[in-house]
């Protein structure tokens, strides 16, 4: 199984999806960080899912720039698929994206970027999973999930984000190879104990001295199921922020007529 930790899957490039389950605060004490992990894991995603993205991305002197896009999910057993589309602005429309998540320990994921100019798909190697996903803040890593068992997990405490508890728990990889893919070195996660969201992460790049803040500004409850609709992703060096994201998800909609060969490379290359 897979750490979905910090992932922008299917709906937001779109992180963050969650099923509302009852509250276990009161097992806090018996939960460990890597159950709590599992948890989040395990959430029910509302897979097949259509959700509209809307990324703005944001640089260092606050020159903004927007792009929309198509996201669409799939569970397939332990297999997770996502297939996103950019709708705008015209030099990037048609430019799509996939991954297949295989969920199994040991195996790598797929990644192909498709880009219209070259009228093929390229394969994204693991190498550089820790790179910009289209000049944002996420990587191609976020894009896809985490294997639990890379990761050694630390409850930190209980505490408090708004109004809401949370558990913080630390997470580091336990080799160079996660890390090299990842980018990161070490992770702080805020988990909501009523539902396992992730509404709040702090990574540490492996170069350049620099942090990586995600934040959930917005959590909706749609049709039983829990999707942050604004999500920020912030990198920063010291106090000065490098640059930010935006996503803000609408249009939501879960339990979809999809199947699995509309997440195909055929389909990648056909666009919408």
């Amino acid at each position: 199984m897979k750490d979905r930790g910090v992932r922008i899957r299917g709906a937001c490039i779109a992180l963050a999806l969650a099923l509302a389950l009852p509250s276990l605060t009161a097992f806090a004490e018996e939960l460990t960080a890597r159950e709590i992990m599992q948890r989040v894991e395990d959430r029910d995603e509302g897979h097949p899912s259509i959700v509209d993205v809307e990324m703005t991305l944001i640089d260092g002197s606050g020159h903004k720039r927007l792009r929309e896009i198509r996201a669409f999910g799939l569970d397939r057993g332990k297999e997770e698929l996502l297939l996103l589309f950019f709708l705008s602005p015209a030099d990037l429309e048609d430019t799509g994206f996939l991954t297949c998540d295989y969920g199994e320990s040991g195996r790598d994921d797929d990644q192909w970027l498709y880009l219209p100019a070259l009228k093929k798909s390229k394969r994204i190697a693991s190498s550089d999973r820790s790179g910009s996903f289209m000049g944002s803040d996420f990587s191609y890593a976020d894009l896809t999930s985490r294997d639990l068992d890379q990761y050694d997990y630390t409850l930190m405490q209980e505490t408090e984000v708004g109004a809401a508890k949370v558990w913080q728990i630390e997470s580091i990889p336990r080799t160079k190879k996660e890390i090299e893919e990842t980018g990161t070195t070490k992770s702080i996660l805020w988990v909501r104990q009523d539902n396992f969201v992730v509404i709040r992460s702090v990574g540490w790049l492996e170069t350049g001295g620099r942090l990586k803040y995600m934040e959930i500004k917005a959590l909706e409850q749609i049709d039983g199921i829990w999707i942050g609709t604004e999500i920020h992703m912030t990198t920063k060096k010291g106090s000065e922020t490098l640059h930010k994201t935006v996503l803000r998800n609408s249009n939501i909609r879960f339990r979809q007529a999809l199947d699995e060969g509309f997440f195909t490379v055929r389909q990648l290359e056909k666009g919408l």
